[in-house]
Protein backbone atom coordinates (compact mmCIF):
# COMPACT_ATOMS: atom_id res chain seq x y z
CA UNK A 1 0.00 0.00 0.00
CA UNK A 2 1.37 3.38 -1.00
CA UNK A 3 0.05 6.68 0.29
CA UNK A 4 0.96 6.37 3.98
CA UNK A 5 3.66 9.06 3.84
CA UNK A 6 3.02 12.80 4.14
CA UNK A 7 5.37 15.77 3.78
CA UNK A 8 8.48 16.77 1.84
CA UNK A 9 11.09 17.91 4.37
CA UNK A 10 9.24 17.25 7.64
CA UNK A 11 8.00 13.83 6.57
CA UNK A 12 5.82 11.32 8.41
CA UNK A 13 4.81 7.73 7.71
CA UNK A 14 1.92 6.26 9.71
CA UNK A 15 1.48 2.51 10.12
CA UNK A 16 -0.73 -0.09 11.82
CA UNK A 17 -4.33 -1.21 11.89
CA UNK A 18 -7.27 -0.68 14.22
CA UNK A 19 -7.20 -4.27 15.51
CA UNK A 20 -3.56 -5.10 14.93
CA UNK A 21 -0.86 -5.05 17.61
CA UNK A 22 -0.63 -1.30 17.50
CA UNK A 23 -0.43 1.90 15.48
CA UNK A 24 2.29 4.46 15.15
CA UNK A 25 4.36 6.85 13.10
CA UNK A 26 7.90 7.57 11.99
CA UNK A 27 8.80 11.27 11.78
CA UNK A 28 11.76 12.05 9.53
CA UNK A 29 13.26 15.48 9.02
CA UNK A 30 12.72 16.96 12.46
CA UNK A 31 15.67 19.27 13.25
CA UNK A 32 18.05 18.26 16.03
CA UNK A 33 17.91 20.00 19.38
CA UNK A 34 14.15 20.32 19.90
CA UNK A 35 13.21 19.63 23.53
CA UNK A 36 10.76 16.73 23.35
CA UNK A 37 9.44 14.03 25.69
CA UNK A 38 6.60 11.52 25.78
CA UNK A 39 4.46 13.91 27.84
CA UNK A 40 4.45 16.37 24.92
CA UNK A 41 3.05 13.64 22.70
CA UNK A 42 0.69 12.20 25.31
CA UNK A 43 -1.00 15.55 25.91
CA UNK A 44 -2.04 15.59 22.26
CA UNK A 45 -3.10 11.93 22.20
CA UNK A 46 -5.25 12.39 25.29
CA UNK A 47 -7.39 14.84 23.33
CA UNK A 48 -8.39 12.17 20.78
CA UNK A 49 -8.51 8.96 22.79
CA UNK A 50 -11.82 7.06 23.04
CA UNK A 51 -14.13 6.66 26.00
CA UNK A 52 -14.06 10.28 27.17
CA UNK A 53 -17.86 10.58 27.38
CA UNK A 54 -21.02 8.74 26.36
CA UNK A 55 -20.77 10.61 23.06
CA UNK A 56 -17.64 8.73 21.99
CA UNK A 57 -16.93 5.05 21.42
CA UNK A 58 -16.85 3.01 24.65
CA UNK A 59 -13.65 1.29 23.50
CA UNK A 60 -11.24 1.74 26.42
CA UNK A 61 -7.68 2.48 25.36
CA UNK A 62 -5.00 4.33 27.33
CA UNK A 63 -3.32 5.27 24.04
CA UNK A 64 0.00 5.48 25.88
CA UNK A 65 2.81 6.45 23.53
CA UNK A 66 6.32 5.03 23.48
CA UNK A 67 9.09 6.98 21.77
CA UNK A 68 11.48 4.36 20.46
CA UNK A 69 14.08 6.41 18.60
CA UNK A 70 15.25 9.89 17.69
CA UNK A 71 15.46 11.32 21.23
CA UNK A 72 18.55 11.57 23.44
CA UNK A 73 18.71 13.32 26.80
CA UNK A 74 15.36 15.00 26.17
CA UNK A 75 16.14 16.46 22.75
CA UNK A 76 15.68 15.38 19.17
CA UNK A 77 18.79 14.02 17.49
CA UNK A 78 17.84 14.83 13.90
CA UNK A 79 17.34 11.14 13.13
CA UNK A 80 13.92 9.47 12.58
CA UNK A 81 11.58 9.62 15.56
CA UNK A 82 9.61 6.39 15.88
CA UNK A 83 6.52 6.33 18.11
CA UNK A 84 4.18 3.44 18.95
CA UNK A 85 0.81 3.11 20.66
CA UNK A 86 -0.18 -0.49 21.39
CA UNK A 87 -3.78 -1.66 20.98
CA UNK A 88 -5.02 -3.25 24.19
CA UNK A 89 -8.81 -3.39 23.99
CA UNK A 90 -9.60 -4.89 20.58
CA UNK A 91 -12.79 -6.91 20.29
CA UNK A 92 -12.34 -8.23 16.77
CA UNK A 93 -15.17 -10.76 17.16
CA UNK A 94 -17.62 -7.84 17.13
CA UNK A 95 -16.71 -7.34 13.48
CA UNK A 96 -16.74 -10.94 12.18
CA UNK A 97 -20.19 -10.55 10.63
CA UNK A 98 -19.00 -7.53 8.63
CA UNK A 99 -16.75 -9.80 6.56
CA UNK A 100 -19.82 -10.98 4.65
CA UNK A 101 -21.21 -7.60 3.55
CA UNK A 102 -20.31 -4.00 2.72
CA UNK A 103 -21.21 -1.38 5.32
CA UNK A 104 -22.91 1.73 3.91
CA UNK A 105 -20.72 4.82 4.19
CA UNK A 106 -17.53 2.83 4.86
CA UNK A 107 -14.55 1.94 2.69
CA UNK A 108 -15.34 -1.81 2.70
CA UNK A 109 -16.37 -1.97 -0.95
CA UNK A 110 -13.62 0.32 -2.25
CA UNK A 111 -10.90 -1.58 -0.35
CA UNK A 112 -12.13 -4.83 -1.86
CA UNK A 113 -12.10 -3.35 -5.35
CA UNK A 114 -8.59 -1.93 -4.92
CA UNK A 115 -6.79 -4.72 -3.07
CA UNK A 116 -8.94 -7.81 -3.58
CA UNK A 117 -9.43 -8.23 0.19
CA UNK A 118 -9.82 -6.09 3.31
CA UNK A 119 -9.20 -6.07 7.02
CA UNK A 120 -12.78 -5.99 8.26
CA UNK A 121 -11.78 -5.71 11.95
CA UNK A 122 -12.83 -2.13 12.59
CA UNK A 123 -11.76 -1.00 9.14
CA UNK A 124 -8.04 -1.72 9.32
CA UNK A 125 -6.09 1.18 7.83
CA UNK A 126 -9.26 3.14 7.06
CA UNK A 127 -10.19 3.19 10.76
CA UNK A 128 -10.10 6.48 12.64
CA UNK A 129 -7.53 4.81 14.89
CA UNK A 130 -4.95 5.43 12.15
CA UNK A 131 -5.04 9.10 13.16
CA UNK A 132 -3.10 8.28 16.33
CA UNK A 133 0.09 8.40 14.25
CA UNK A 134 -0.90 11.75 12.75
CA UNK A 135 -1.60 13.22 16.18
CA UNK A 136 1.68 11.96 17.64
CA UNK A 137 3.58 13.50 14.72
CA UNK A 138 1.48 16.64 14.94
CA UNK A 139 2.53 17.09 18.56
CA UNK A 140 6.17 17.19 17.42
CA UNK A 141 5.36 19.72 14.68
CA UNK A 142 3.33 21.87 17.08
CA UNK A 143 6.21 21.91 19.59
CA UNK A 144 8.54 23.21 16.87
CA UNK A 145 5.99 25.79 15.70
CA UNK A 146 5.40 26.96 19.27
CA UNK A 147 9.11 27.78 19.48
CA UNK A 148 8.63 29.94 16.36
CA UNK A 149 5.63 31.79 17.81
CA UNK A 150 2.93 29.89 15.87
CA UNK A 151 -0.08 28.85 17.96
CA UNK A 152 -3.37 27.03 17.35
CA UNK A 153 -6.92 27.52 18.59
CA UNK A 154 -9.05 24.62 17.35
CA UNK A 155 -12.60 23.75 18.35
CA UNK A 156 -15.97 22.44 17.20
CA UNK A 157 -17.90 25.16 15.40
CA UNK A 158 -21.09 23.17 14.87
CA UNK A 159 -22.71 19.79 15.49
CA UNK A 160 -25.61 18.97 13.19
CA UNK A 161 -27.85 22.06 13.18
CA UNK A 162 -26.34 23.49 16.39
CA UNK A 163 -23.68 26.18 15.84
CA UNK A 164 -21.73 28.31 18.30
CA UNK A 165 -22.69 31.96 18.71
CA UNK A 166 -19.65 34.24 18.15
CA UNK A 167 -21.01 36.66 20.75
CA UNK A 168 -20.71 33.90 23.39
CA UNK A 169 -17.26 32.68 22.31
CA UNK A 170 -15.22 31.55 25.30
CA UNK A 171 -12.03 29.61 24.57
CA UNK A 172 -11.91 28.39 28.17
CA UNK A 173 -15.03 26.31 27.45
CA UNK A 174 -13.35 24.16 24.80
CA UNK A 175 -11.95 21.64 27.28
CA UNK A 176 -14.84 22.00 29.73
CA UNK A 177 -17.52 20.22 27.70
CA UNK A 178 -17.44 16.88 25.83
CA UNK A 179 -18.05 18.59 22.47
CA UNK A 180 -15.07 20.99 22.57
CA UNK A 181 -17.35 23.91 21.75
CA UNK A 182 -16.28 27.41 22.89
CA UNK A 183 -19.89 28.22 23.76
CA UNK A 184 -21.49 26.62 26.84
CA UNK A 185 -25.05 27.22 25.64
CA UNK A 186 -24.37 25.66 22.23
CA UNK A 187 -22.77 22.67 23.98
CA UNK A 188 -25.99 22.12 25.95
CA UNK A 189 -28.04 22.33 22.73
CA UNK A 190 -25.66 19.89 21.05
CA UNK A 191 -26.05 17.45 23.92
CA UNK A 192 -29.84 17.48 23.57
CA UNK A 193 -29.56 17.04 19.81
CA UNK A 194 -27.14 14.11 20.12
CA UNK A 195 -29.27 12.42 22.76
CA UNK A 196 -32.10 12.47 20.22
CA UNK A 197 -29.80 11.00 17.55
CA UNK A 198 -28.64 8.24 19.87
CA UNK A 199 -32.18 7.34 20.87
CA UNK A 200 -32.93 6.93 17.17
CA UNK A 201 -29.74 4.82 16.79
CA UNK A 202 -28.38 7.47 14.46
CA UNK A 203 -25.30 9.71 14.28
CA UNK A 204 -24.33 13.29 13.45
CA UNK A 205 -21.69 15.26 11.61
CA UNK A 206 -20.23 18.67 12.34
CA UNK A 207 -17.62 21.31 11.57
CA UNK A 208 -14.19 21.87 13.14
CA UNK A 209 -12.65 25.33 12.92
CA UNK A 210 -8.93 26.01 13.34
CA UNK A 211 -7.36 29.44 13.85
CA UNK A 212 -3.59 29.60 13.41
CA UNK A 213 -1.88 32.66 14.87
CA UNK A 214 1.65 33.92 14.38
CA UNK A 215 2.35 32.53 10.89
CA UNK A 216 4.71 34.99 9.18
CA UNK A 217 3.92 36.37 5.75
CA UNK A 218 5.55 34.51 2.87
CA UNK A 219 4.85 30.84 3.66
CA UNK A 220 3.63 28.71 0.76
CA UNK A 221 4.34 28.53 -2.94
CA UNK A 222 2.48 30.38 -5.72
CA UNK A 223 1.58 27.41 -7.96
CA UNK A 224 1.47 23.73 -6.98
CA UNK A 225 2.49 24.08 -3.32
CA UNK A 226 0.02 26.77 -2.32
CA UNK A 227 -0.43 26.96 1.45
CA UNK A 228 -4.22 26.73 1.19
CA UNK A 229 -3.92 23.88 -1.32
CA UNK A 230 -1.55 21.94 0.94
CA UNK A 231 -3.79 22.53 3.95
CA UNK A 232 -6.77 21.30 1.92
CA UNK A 233 -4.86 18.18 0.91
CA UNK A 234 -3.87 17.53 4.52
CA UNK A 235 -7.34 18.03 5.97
CA UNK A 236 -9.05 16.04 3.22
CA UNK A 237 -6.74 13.12 4.01
CA UNK A 238 -8.58 12.75 7.32
CA UNK A 239 -11.30 10.10 7.11
CA UNK A 240 -14.90 11.45 7.12
CA UNK A 241 -13.91 14.97 5.96
CA UNK A 242 -16.22 16.02 3.13
CA UNK A 243 -15.71 19.77 3.00
CA UNK A 244 -12.94 22.33 3.49
CA UNK A 245 -12.89 26.13 3.66
CA UNK A 246 -10.32 28.90 4.07
CA UNK A 247 -11.52 32.28 5.35
CA UNK A 248 -15.01 33.06 4.07
CA UNK A 249 -14.92 29.88 2.01
CA UNK A 250 -18.14 29.23 0.12
CA UNK A 251 -19.60 32.52 1.39
CA UNK A 252 -17.13 34.30 -0.90
CA UNK A 253 -19.10 32.98 -3.89
CA UNK A 254 -22.06 35.09 -2.76
CA UNK A 255 -20.01 38.25 -2.10
CA UNK A 256 -18.98 41.16 -4.30
CA UNK A 257 -15.37 42.16 -4.73
CA UNK A 258 -15.69 45.42 -2.82
CA UNK A 259 -16.82 43.47 0.25
CA UNK A 260 -14.63 40.40 -0.17
CA UNK A 261 -11.28 42.19 -0.69
CA UNK A 262 -9.23 42.83 2.45
CA UNK A 263 -7.95 46.41 2.46
CA UNK A 264 -4.40 47.06 3.66
CA UNK A 265 -3.16 49.77 6.03
CA UNK A 266 -0.05 50.67 8.04
CA UNK A 267 -0.41 50.32 11.80
CA UNK A 268 1.21 52.59 14.39
CA UNK A 269 4.44 50.57 14.15
CA UNK A 270 4.65 50.86 10.37
CA UNK A 271 3.64 47.25 9.75
CA UNK A 272 1.37 46.30 6.86
CA UNK A 273 -1.93 44.92 8.16
CA UNK A 274 -5.39 44.11 6.81
CA UNK A 275 -8.63 45.71 7.94
CA UNK A 276 -10.55 42.45 7.44
CA UNK A 277 -9.62 38.82 6.88
CA UNK A 278 -12.05 37.38 4.36
CA UNK A 279 -9.12 35.61 2.69
CA UNK A 280 -8.39 33.63 5.85
CA UNK A 281 -4.73 34.67 6.03
CA UNK A 282 -3.68 33.41 2.59
CA UNK A 283 -3.32 35.36 -0.68
CA UNK A 284 -2.11 33.74 -3.89
CA UNK A 285 -1.29 30.56 -1.99
CA UNK A 286 1.07 32.44 0.36
CA UNK A 287 0.46 33.47 3.97
CA UNK A 288 -0.15 37.21 4.44
CA UNK A 289 0.74 37.46 8.15
CA UNK A 290 -2.83 37.53 9.50
CA UNK A 291 -4.59 34.67 11.23
CA UNK A 292 -5.10 31.59 9.08
CA UNK A 293 -8.68 30.40 9.48
CA UNK A 294 -9.77 27.02 8.15
CA UNK A 295 -12.77 24.75 8.59
CA UNK A 296 -13.32 21.03 8.04
CA UNK A 297 -16.77 19.51 7.57
CA UNK A 298 -17.17 15.94 8.88
CA UNK A 299 -19.90 13.58 7.75
CA UNK A 300 -21.97 11.63 10.31
CA UNK A 301 -20.40 8.45 11.65
CA UNK A 302 -21.47 5.75 9.15
CA UNK A 303 -21.70 2.93 11.73
CA UNK A 304 -25.22 3.24 13.15
CA UNK A 305 -27.60 0.84 14.88
CA UNK A 306 -30.65 1.62 12.77
CA UNK A 307 -31.42 -0.63 9.76
CA UNK A 308 -29.57 0.09 6.51
CA UNK A 309 -29.81 -1.50 3.08
CA UNK A 310 -26.67 -2.96 1.53
CA UNK A 311 -25.38 -5.99 -0.36
CA UNK A 312 -23.64 -9.17 0.73
CA UNK A 313 -20.49 -10.50 -0.93
CA UNK A 314 -22.45 -13.49 -2.22
CA UNK A 315 -24.73 -11.27 -4.31
CA UNK A 316 -27.76 -10.70 -2.04
CA UNK A 317 -29.60 -7.48 -1.22
CA UNK A 318 -29.81 -7.38 2.58
CA UNK A 319 -30.68 -5.14 5.55
CA UNK A 320 -28.14 -4.78 8.37
CA UNK A 321 -27.63 -3.21 11.77
CA UNK A 322 -23.93 -2.48 12.27
CA UNK A 323 -22.55 -3.97 15.48
CA UNK A 324 -19.42 -2.99 17.44
CA UNK A 325 -18.33 0.07 19.42
CA UNK A 326 -18.71 3.32 17.52
CA UNK A 327 -18.81 7.08 18.13
CA UNK A 328 -22.25 8.66 17.64
CA UNK A 329 -20.20 11.68 16.55
CA UNK A 330 -16.49 11.83 15.78
CA UNK A 331 -16.15 15.62 15.51
CA UNK A 332 -14.99 16.41 19.11
CA UNK A 333 -12.20 13.80 18.90
CA UNK A 334 -11.28 15.06 15.42
CA UNK A 335 -10.38 18.54 16.70
CA UNK A 336 -6.81 17.53 17.54
CA UNK A 337 -6.50 15.59 14.27
CA UNK A 338 -7.32 18.73 12.25
CA UNK A 339 -4.86 20.72 14.36
CA UNK A 340 -2.16 18.09 13.88
CA UNK A 341 -2.50 17.96 10.10
CA UNK A 342 -2.41 21.76 9.93
CA UNK A 343 0.72 21.79 12.12
CA UNK A 344 2.44 19.17 9.94
CA UNK A 345 1.64 21.14 6.78
CA UNK A 346 2.90 24.44 8.18
CA UNK A 347 6.08 22.93 9.59
CA UNK A 348 6.94 21.35 6.26
CA UNK A 349 6.36 24.56 4.30
CA UNK A 350 8.17 26.77 6.83
CA UNK A 351 11.24 24.55 6.65
CA UNK A 352 11.00 24.60 2.86
CA UNK A 353 10.74 28.40 2.92
CA UNK A 354 14.21 28.72 4.44
CA UNK A 355 15.80 28.45 0.99
CA UNK A 356 13.35 30.75 -0.83
CA UNK A 357 15.81 33.69 -0.87
CA UNK A 358 19.52 33.79 -1.67
CA UNK A 359 19.95 36.16 1.26
CA UNK A 360 18.57 33.54 3.65
CA UNK A 361 21.06 30.95 2.41
CA UNK A 362 23.89 33.48 2.62
CA UNK A 363 22.94 34.50 6.15
CA UNK A 364 22.90 30.88 7.27
CA UNK A 365 26.26 29.85 5.81
CA UNK A 366 28.16 33.11 6.21
CA UNK A 367 27.06 33.81 9.78
CA UNK A 368 27.38 30.55 11.69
Amino acid sequence: MSGSTFGTIFKITTWGESHGMGVGVVVDGCPAGLALCETDIQNYLNRRKPGQSKFSTPRKEDDTVEIQSGIFEGRTTGTPISMTVYNKNQRSADYSEIASYYRPGHADYTFDRKYGFRDYRGGGRSSARETIGRVAAGAVAAKLLDMLGVHFLTYVKSIGPVAIDPSRFDAAQIEKNPFRMPDADAACEAQNYLNTCMQAQDSSGGVVECIIRGVPAGIGEPVFRKLDGELAKAIFSIGAVKGFEIGDGFEAARAVGSDNNDCFYYDENGRICKKTNHAGGILGGISDGSNIILRAAFKPTPSIGSPQETVSKDGQNITVRVKGRHDPIIVPRAVVVVESMAALTLTDLMLENMHAKVSSISDFYNHP
